[in-house]
């Protein structure tokens, strides 16, 4: 069923899928109606989500070579049921918001499902960019949070996620399933996705600047955001945020028993990935650091 490459990286997970694929609508072993992956690689999730999208709506050969007129809309990204949600795709007409998943987009999730589809309809949240070279845009799929996946949109979809129609999957893709809210966890089946992604874990350039973590003071913020502009300025804001989540993890695995500082590292996490999604929105370089700084200090 499942493509190759897949197969080879998560044989427990597509396994797992393809008995529930094989069963779907007929046991108790059939998929669950709302499924929550978690991971660092959610590239990873977000193929095998369309994946199994593709597969619930094949009418052929069940198989990684199929051409059938459904299995080609998933792969080209146009298939009618197969919706990816977004703070940048499939926003309603009427919706200004740019930084989060509203409530708008859940109505809309919602009134689709009003009417009756001979596709099985799948509904993949997720967060994400678009990345440019040159003249070149690359779609990248982003983990959902608590800064682009508010409690009120989230609460908007209990409903319809907990008694959907039939022939109706929801996906949640997200770093740490605790960042999304306990009732979304709740009605979901989780599961864990592996990262066999090379990540660059060397924070060098930042551990000098942080030396006094995380006893910093707040009178001092300021003069540490300027301190990452400035090697911002020869390194790239990425490098510079990627080098910093990689000394607060290192620091994290270090001070597991540490209730009190693995908490303030886990807040301060999510400050770098709002500093990064603020650059990735054209906010000035310097404002994002000093705001991550000033979070840093609360």
């Amino acid at each position: 069923m499942f493509a190759n490459n897949l197969k080879e990286k998560y044989p427990f997970l597509t396994e797992y899928f393809e008995q529930g694929l094989k069963n779907s609508g007929t046991s108790s072993h059939a998929l669950a109606h709302s499924i929550l992956f978690y991971g660092h690689d959610i590239s990873a999730q977000y193929d095998l989500a369309t994946e199994i999208a593709r597969l619930l709506n094949c009418k052929e050969f069940q198989n990684e070579g199929c051409r059938c007129l459904n299995c080609n809309w998933v792969r080209e990204k146009q298939h009618p049921a197969v919706l990816t949600i977004s703070r940048i795709d499939n926003k309603p007409s009427d919706d200004e918001s740019k930084t989060v998943i509203s409530v708008k987009q859940s109505q809309l999730v919602k009134n689709s499902l009003l009417n009756t589809s001979d596709y099985h309809r799948v509904f993949i949240f997720c967060d994400a960019k678009v990345e440019k070279n040159g003249d070149e845009e690359t779609w990248v799929p982003l983990g959902l949070n608590e800064t682009n996946f508010h409690q009120e949109t989230a609460n908007s979809l209990l409903k319809i996620i907990e008694e959907p129609p039939e022939n109706t999957t929801f996906f949640f893709l997200t770093r740490d399933k605790n960042d999304l809210i306990e009732t979304i966890i709740s009605r979901s089946q989780s599961f864990f996705v592996p990262s066999y992604k090379f990540e660059d874990s060397d924070y060098s350039l930042v551990e000098s600047i942080f030396v006094g973590y995380p006893q910093i003071e707040r009178k001092n913020s300021l003069d540490l955001a300027q301190n990452l502009f400035l090697l911002s300025k020869e390194h790239g804001s990425q490098k510079i945020l990627d080098g910093l989540q990689s000394f607060l993890l290192a620091l994290l695995k270090s001070n597991l028993e540490n209730n009190l500082i693995k908490s303030k590292i886990l807040f301060d996490l999510k400050s770098i990935e709002l500093a990064k999604q603020q650059i990735d929105d054209h906010i000035n370089p310097q404002l994002a650091f000093e705001n991550m700084c000033l979070n840093f200090t609360k």
